[in-house]
């Protein structure tokens, strides 16, 4: 099994902070605020003003990582599916709610607001929000290793970000379904 680095994670998080960045102090401002919101407290409306942002800043992320090699790519894809996976996790579902597709994508928009908010998630799953979805972050560096070398890098990982494959995140529980 391999697992990301220290500086791939750094690396990951410093370009998704430059991405937000080119967004201006009020958006980052937002993103602080979520991250240190009170769960407690209902009707968080700025997430969909961030969720508004997303595109841009993946687009962002993209060009900045466009001529990274296949490596540094394969790299960068395995901190997103490590990110993604140790969130896989029934306390967070039951904030964010969703599909297995649904759940994966509100997982990514977890991660896609950088650090801060991941690691609040991370430890109190109640600061997540609802209805909040970045699909486009899941998937972004290991589609751009397939558009720039033909084919999806191999994490070597030995895990999925799928929703439902971390097995401590689900003990005991039904993982979320389509159905």
């Amino acid at each position: 099994m391999i697992l990301p680095t220290a500086a791939d994670e750094a690396r990951f998080w410093a370009m998704l902070d430059d991405a937000w960045a080119g967004r201006g102090p009020e958006v980052d401002g937002l993103r602080r605020a979520l991250a240190g919101r009170d769960p407690a407290e209902e009707g968080f409306d700025e997430a969909a003003q961030l969720e508004e942002h997303l595109d841009r800043v993946l687009a962002d992320l993209r060009a900045a990582a466009e001529d990274l090699s296949s490596q540094e790519l394969t790299a960068l894809d395995r901190v997103v599916e490590r990110k993604l996976h140790e969130i896989d996790r029934e306390d967070v579902h039951e904030v964010t709610d969703g599909s297995d597709d649904g759940f994966l994508y509100a997982r990514g928009f977890v991660v896609a607001l950088g650090r801060e908010f991941y690691e609040a998630v991370a430890r109190d799953p109640r600061v997540a929000v609802a209805d909040a979805e970045a699909e486009g972050l899941c998937y972004l560096f290991a589609h751009l290793h397939a558009d720039r070398f033909g084919d999806f890098p191999e994490t070597g990982s030995g895990i999925s970000r799928e929703s439902g494959s971390n097995p401590a995140g689900w003990p005991d529980s039904e993982v979320p379904s389509n159905a």
